[in-house]
């Protein structure tokens, strides 16, 4: 048995099953960890979520911030970007099976020691914080609430985590941590506009999340996506980038929990470009 953790998919099939052919992998021995982002910009969003689902039993996927886009889109409370690839989704005769499973999934997964998450953890939260705070937005996307949480879970605000914080606005800056930081300042106040690998020079003291040395997650080891500029290069040991820009046209990354091995697929419009 082997445990593998991908990096974001975006519905590009066919590198993933490239991917999995390189490994072997077998559903019934094997477990698949997904940092999310599973669908959109991609060409083969449906087969994608299908392809997943179908292999749910050995797949712990965790969401991001294109998932709950999806999501929103689908409860009417948000309008499709142009450069969204949703439409078979929302089409589709299983749409609403496909929909209701990802309404069940987790915002952050720990296990074997590896913390899964999509964007990050701020450097003010432990591990321990961090599952507790995801449980609260996991309970309100499977509730009555969802909804509205929907309509309201877009925008920048509040920029920092505060205790005090209730309602919906508490709600959003855990989700914008878990699932669109990038930069950020040591106390977590969140840039949330800069994408680029390099800090921006724009006055704010922000640095990449897991760069932080007081980070109270700087012993533990990190499994993200998100943040394709990076190219996977973190430049620490505990935090493992997975996104290396596949719908982009770099490539989808696979990393095995239990040796450390990587194994890659180079990617063009979605499609596999290595050699047989």
């Amino acid at each position: 048995m082997a445990t593998y953790a991908v990096g974001d998919i975006q519905g590009c099939l066919q590198p993933l099953k490239c991917l999995l052919r390189q490994v072997d992998f077998d559903p019934a021995r094997d477990v698949l960890w997904s940092t999310g982002d599973i669908v959109n910009r991609g060409p083969k969003c449906l087969k994608t979520l299908r392809f997943l689902y179908n292999m749910r039993d050995s797949l712990v996927l965790v969401l991001g911030n294109h998932d709950l886009h999806l999501l929103a889109v689908a409860a009417g409370v948000r309008q499709p970007s142009k450069s969204d690839t949703l439409d078979k989704i929302l089409a589709a005769p299983d749409r609403d099976i496909l929909l209701n499973w990802l309404l069940h999934q987790p915002l952050i997964h720990h296990e074997h020691d590896y913390t899964l998450v999509h964007a990050g953890i701020p450097p003010q939260w432990s591990v321990k914080k961090a599952i507790k705070l995801a449980g609260e937005v996991e309970a309100v996307l499977q509730s009555e609430q969802c909804t509205e949480f929907f309509r309201q879970m877009y925008g920048n605000e509040p920029a920092v985590w505060s205790n005090g914080l209730t309602g919906m606005d508490r709600l959003r800056v855990i989700t914008n941590y878990l699932t669109r930081m990038r930069y950020c300042t040591s106390e977590g106040w969140l840039d949330l506009v800069s994408k680029g690998p390099e800090p921006p020079c724009n006055g704010k003291k922000v640095s990449a999340w897991f760069s932080h040395p007081n980070r109270k997650t700087r012993d533990d080891k990190i499994l993200f996506g998100h943040w394709a500029s990076l190219e996977g290069r973190t430049d620490s040991p505990n935090a493992i980038g997975l996104d290396t820009g596949c719908v982009w046209g770099g490539s989808l990354s696979l990393f095995c929990l239990d040796t450390g091995q990587w194994t890659r697929c180079h990617c063009k419009n979605g499609k596999c470009v290595d050699k047989p």
